[in-house]
This record gives structure tokens, C-alpha cells and sequence, in this order.
């Protein structure tokens, strides 16, 4: 058996890149159930490549900086295939989450799902290794896979357990951890023996040029999918909207007031009469509306949708929400901020109401 270690800037870049997949797929899907089948389906496929494909380029950079004191190198294709195994099962994983009631059964299946692909992947990788023949276990097989299902099914609760910003952030960290634990769990179960008579021609390039050239790949991709389609900052469009100091704000004239809003589903664009809308949440630059039981995608922007609708009809309670104080059933008082309640909606229980917009909601409600 050959002893073995790691380069630790490679290993440092393989956590690196295990961390921007994750923040980049669970960024992508924030809101993804709300949007109509083709754009979903759309924001699924680039979640599956960003997380599937940084799953497998956190695992190939860590493999690329395995240090051995033989020459060796990965067949290409067995490579490719465990690139694509590990793409296809976060695509499964990421369409019960977004094509599925989001319940407690489906967060844990998706959380299985991942939790089995990734030992798979990593094995199959492991199996086009040239020059070098690893061996491993069934108990070392198992160990690293029971880590794996348990590392992914939190990480998967954490970050869709509530598709808040703060779970997205939660979720990356839970996410890189855990792709990143469970190969070393595997490593550290695995010896490696020369293989008898190869022969010593390796690889065009070295194993560190390679590991930092996919390191680069996948940061590239990342940043490309998030600066396209992501924004972080619900809050950033309203500010670029807002008047500037001085300024009166330019608002439509009544007559012109639009009481009816638009919504997408099945491909088509619907209208709702605004009295029926409880309330309007900002999702990114779009907005989700609730009515009864259902949510509605919306085109409108939460600054956009302000500015429309008919004034007093709705009050912004919270820099990502406007209510309908009509379909109000409740107000609770906590401290320096509040909370709204919609007992009849299913779809919405209750909205936060921020400290600088408690004064307003309170207005709004007749309690002051």
C-alpha cells in the first residue's frame, strides 16, 4: 500500500468551489416554484449544473491533489461520466423540490437523493484512476455513505426548510461542509497500490495545473449564472428607483390607477382584480401574490407595484411586502415591530411589519 496526503492549497480551492456551487444553486432556485413551468424548468437546469457540476468539481480538484509517491493520472471519459452522474441526480433531487408540494417527505427524499449520488459519484471517479488502483472496503463504502445521506438531507432542510436569504446562506455552508466531509470520509477509508507493469506515460499536463484550471472553470460558470439570474438584494431596485432627495416622487394619476394586476401561469398572462390580493411579497425582480390558497407570479417589481396599484389600498409593511389591510384578521405588537395576520389564507399565515413601517400599518389597520 502506497501512503498518501494532500496538497492543502488544492484542497483549500476544492472547499472553495464547493461553497460558490452550493451558494449559486441554492440562489437560483430561490422563488423557482412560483415561476411558470418553462422559466422553472429553465432556473432547475442551471441549479443542477451549478450545484451537480460543483459537487463533482469540489470532488476532482481534492482527487487532483492527492499525493502520491507514483505517477498518476484519470481516464477522461469514466471522469466525464461521474460529472454527468452527479449533475443528473441533483437534477432529480432539484425537480421534487420545485415540481412537488413542498413537505416534509419530499425536503428528505431530495436530501436522500443528493445523499446517495454523491458516494456514487465519487466512486465512479475514483475507478478511472491510471497507474494507481484504489481499494476500499464495504464498511469504508458504507461509513461514507451514511455520512453523505445524513450531511445532505440537513443541508437540503436547512436551506429549503424556509426560502429565506439567511437559510440560502445557512444551506452553502451546510452544503460545501458536506460535500467536502463526505470526501475525505471516503479518502480516509481508501489505500492506493501501484499497478504491476502500467506503464509511466502520464497525463499532457500536471495534476495542479489541471485542479486549478476546473477550479477557474467553475468559478466562471457561478459567477455567470448568478450575474444573470439572480439578485440578492429585493430591496437594491427600489433604492435605484426611488426619487432623488428633493425630488417629489412621480406618481400616476388617479385616473390612470391600474386595479387590476397581472400573473403568469401555464404560459399565458392572467389578471386579478387587486381587492382580491391579501398580499404582495418581493421575490427578487418579481413579486408573488396571494389570494386564498393560491400564490401567483407576478412581473411587477415590489417598487413597481406600489407605484401602480390604488393608493391606501395597499401599505407597505415590510420592505419586502405590501398588505391589503382588508384582508387583515389580526396585528401583534413585539417591541419596535409587529406582525400581521391573514388567518384565512392558507397560502400566507402571517407578514413581519418592519420598525420604520409600524406607524403606517397601525394607520393603515385604525389603531391609531
Amino acid at each position: 500500500m502506497l501512503d498518501f496526503s494532500h496538497n492543502p492549497w488544492l484542497v483549500a480551492a476544492s472547499l472553495a468551489v464547493a461553497l460558490m456551487a452550493g451558494f449559486t444553486g441554492l440562489s437560483l432556485t430561490k422563488g423557482a416554484s412560483t415561476l411558470p413551468a418553462g422559466p422553472r424548468k429553465t432556473r432547475v437546469a442551471m441549479a443542477s449544473v451549478a450545484l451537480g457540476g460543483g459537487i463533482w468539481a469540489m470532488h476532482f480538484v481534492a482527487m487532483l491533489g492527492l499525493q502520491l509517491p507514483i505517477l498518476f493520472y484519470y481516464d477522461p471519459l469514466i471522469t466525464l461520466i461521474s460529472a454527468l452522474v452527479a449533475i443528473l441526480i441533483v437534477g432529480v433531487a432539484l425537480l421534487v423540490l420545485h415540481f412537488l408540494p413542498r413537505r416534509a417527505l419530499t425536503i428528505s427524499a431530495a436530501g436522500l437523493c443528493v445523499g446517495l449520488g454523491i458516494p456514487v459519484m465519487h466512486y465512479i471517479g475514483m475507478s478511472g484512476m491510471r497507474l494507481c488502483q484504489p481499494s476500499y472496503s464495504v464498511a469504508a463504502v458504507m461509513e461514507a455513505g451514511v455520512a453523505s445521506v445524513v450531511l445532505s438531507m440537513g443541508a437540503i432542510w436547512i436551506a429549503y426548510g424556509a426560502r429565506t436569504y439567511r437559510n440560502i446562506l445557512l444551506g452553502t455552508l451546510g452544503f460545501g461542509f458536506a460535500v467536502f466531509a463526505v470526501h475525505f470520509v471516503a479518502m480516509f477509508g481508501t489505500d492506493f497500490s501501484a499497478v504491476p507493469g502500467a506503464a509511466a506515460a502520464g497525463p499532457l499536463i500536471s495534476n495542479a495545473t489541471l485542479a486549478l484550471i476546473v477550479a477557474l472553470i467553475a468559478f466562471v460558470i457561478c459567477g455567470a449564472f448568478l450575474l444573470s439570474s439572480v439578485t440578492l438584494l429585493p430591496q437594491a431596485e427600489a433604492r435605484a428607483q426611488a426619487p432623488a432627495p428633493g425630488a417629489e416622487a412621480e406618481m400616476p394619476a388617479p385616473e390612470a390607477e391600474i386595479r387590476k394586476i397581472p400573473y403568469e401561469l401555464d404560459g399565458r398572462t392572467f389578471f386579478i382584480d387587486s381587492r382580491q390580493v391579501a398580499a404582495i411579497r418581493a421575490e427578487g425582480h418579481y413579486t408573488v401574490l396571494y389570494q386564498d390558497e393560491r400564490k401567483l407570479f407576478c412581473p411587477w417589481s415590489i417598487s413597481e407595484a406600489e407605484a401602480r396599484l390604488p393608493r391606501g389600498q395597499f401599505v407597505r409593511a415590510h420592505r419586502s411586502y405590501l398588505v391589503n389591510p382588508g384582508h387583515v384578521t389580526g396585528f401583534e405588537r413585539k417591541k419596535d415591530n409587529g406582525v400581521v395576520f391573514f388567518d384565512a389564507r392558507s397560502a400566507l399565515e402571517k407578514v413581519p411589519v418592519s420598525r420604520s413601517r409600524l406607524q403606517d400599518v397601525r394607520t393603515a389597520l385604525g389603531l391609531v
